[in-house]
């Protein structure tokens, strides 16, 4: 059996994990503080982790990142996942993403594989989560591979490329015939909100432009998808899952990092533009560079996506998971404590 823990923040973490499961063979139960969607595995319920009203020593001397004292909503969210790691016994965890979680399930014994971020990834919390991680699962290709990274990560990293709902969707080419060009603005749930103002100024620049900010359910794959293939250029942050949804649906796009802990989507951004897949941008332009911006990005085209979406990336880390969980799971089940014997004891013998 797999666990797999979703954080709450955004929807990639959620949608990543519903198109890996898709294609496991291995059976699988999410954890999570989002309430779960239609046609969702077997689901735990956790609380926020964030109930105090005031947050005391919340990275503990800088060894963690979220562990704020006697929050009584992550004391319960730790205490549910330990309760079910011990009435479950998962062969393995997927940590999508979570370092004190992954630490959590690790202290309990069990073998984990942490979904990595890009970005700075060196401090004290995320190199203690990474190194006792069984194995690394990363939704990029490995030419993109982090080279900042150490060595024994790099060794332990799955590079399944961008893992998407849409891997098996077609996409059609970009362009249309007569009207004006159109853009879209794909802004998610998580960062800092969705810059209307800065949004509403793009569009007054560049009015030869037919705008539109998406507006399907996060949830609703088909309505994103139409609204993704009927742009000339998408407008997106740097997050993993609208990068991957843009790839897909092999997008001219201008993409803005957002600012996030670690500068995750800074790197990202960096890696892209680098790359030439994308026009990439520290964050957003003045208004005047919109007209050039969205020429360039659709200059550029969408065919280099290809080299981002590799195959099904959702199939490929479903065989990774599955085959992680051959290797770690124990040869022969471990005896059940008998009902009424303690879970940890006293040894009796006496050192003088």
């Amino acid at each position: 059996m797999i666990g797999y823990y979703v954080h709450h923040h955004g929807r990639g973490h959620l949608q990543r994990m519903l198109a890996i499961g898709r294609h496991l063979e291995e059976p699988m139960t999410a954890l999570s503080s989002l309430p779960a969607p239609d046609a969702a595995p077997p689901w735990v319920d956790l609380p926020m982790d964030n109930l105090a009203t005031t947050f005391v020593d919340p990275t503990a001397n800088g060894t963690l990142h979220w562990v704020p004292r006697h929050d009584a909503g992550l004391r319960r969210r730790m205490a549910i996942i330990a309760d079910w790691i011990d009435a479950n016994d998962p062969d393995l965890i997927v940590v999508d993403v979570s370092v004190e979680v992954a630490t959590l399930c690790r202290l309990l014994g069990v073998p984990t594989v942490v979904v990595a971020m890009r970005g700075d990834r060196s401090d004290r919390a995320h190199r203690s989560a990474y190194d006792a991680a069984a194995a690394l699962l990363a939704s990029w290709p490995a030419d993109f591979a982090v080279p900042e990274w150490p060595e024994d990560w790099r060794d332990k990293t799955f590079h399944a490329g961008a893992i998407t709902r849409f891997a098996d969707r077609t996409p059609t080419p970009a362009g249309h015939a007569g009207g004006s060009p159109r853009v879209l603005v794909l802004w998610g749930a998580g960062g800092n909100g969705r810059p209307n103002a800065a949004i509403a100024a793009a569009a007054a620049a560049a009015p030869e432009w037919d705008w539109r900010v998406a507006q399907a359910p996060a949830d609703d794959a088909d309505a994103m998808w139409d609204q993704l293939t009927w742009a000339d250029v998408v407008v997106t942050h740097g997050g993993q899952n609208a990068v991957a949804e843009v790839a897909a649906a092999r997008r001219p796009a201008v993409i803005i990092a957002e600012a996030r802990p670690h500068s995750e989507q800074a790197e990202t951004v960096r890696a892209l533009a680098d790359a030439g897949l994308a026009v990439g941008l520290a964050g957003w332009p003045e208004p005047s560079r919109w007209p050039e911006l969205l020429e360039s990005a659709k200059a550029r085209g969408g065919a280099r996506w290809n080299r981002w979406v590799t195959g099904n990336a959702a199939a490929r880390a479903a065989g990774f998971l599955d085959q992680t969980v051959r290797a770690v799971r124990p040869h022969s089940d471990p005896a059940p404590l008998a009902a009424d014997e303690p879970a940890g004891r006293v040894s009796e013998t006496v050192v003088a």
